[in-house]
């Protein structure tokens, strides 16, 4: 417990991409040592890092429906492990969010995640998170575009489960894979289900 206290802390304080922060750096993530499940996402929008609270927001909502989670238990550290790609907010880009700062999840992952013994199930929330963890060569399954990752979620099982981005912005993206909350969302109702 103390090693994950003194390590939060130690992100807390983090300024590693501070020169490329528009609104400066606010690291935002989610850990207790007993968390079950792991929600590895892209990086926290304008509204996150004003509030400081993590997917505080309607891609929030949404991930929360997708899960069939109340607040109450995905804000419960000691259930449910946030940490995105990018700790912090990248600022805006032409048409959206900036990506994740790549420096963040090479500097800070490994050492969350060593504190984190208990995790059961990650999920690897749109295409950065799965494109790092995916080709990083823990997993041979890794399919060419996150629609194949998300077609073929059975195959990451019991472990790791690949979804689609849950922002507002990736509406067509749903629209055009109607399969996914028909069949995939059920199964990630009860896979969380089983954890929390």
């Amino acid at each position: 417990m103390a090693k994950l206290i003194s390590l939060l802390n130690e992100i807390e304080g983090c300024e590693l991409c501070k020169a490329f922060l528009p609104h400066g750096p606010r690291p935002i993530l989610q850990a207790a040592e007993n968390a079950r499940i792991l929600i590895i996402g892209q990086a926290p929008g304008s509204k996150v890092h004003a509030s400081g609270i993590p997917f505080d927001d309607a891609s929030g909502d949404r991930l929360r429906a997708w899960m069939g989670v109340d607040k109450n238990t995905f804000y419960d550290a000691s259930k449910i492990a946030i940490m995105p790609m990018g700790l912090c907010y990248p600022g805006k880009g032409r048409s959206g969010d900036l990506p994740p700062r790549p420096e963040c999840a090479p500097m800070w992952h490994h050492q969350v995640l060593n504190v984190l013994p208990k995790i059961e199930l990650t999920l690897l929330v749109g295409q950065y998170a799965q494109k790092y963890y995916l080709q990083a060569g823990d997993l041979t399954k890794q399919h060419s575009t996150l629609t194949e990752n998300v077609q073929n979620w059975k195959a990451f099982l019991p472990a790791v489960f690949p979804m689609p981005h849950p922002s507002p912005r990736n509406q067509i993206w749903l629209n055009k894979h109607p399969w996914f909350e028909q069949n995939v969302i059920p199964a990630l109702r009860r896979r969380v289900a089983s954890l929390v």
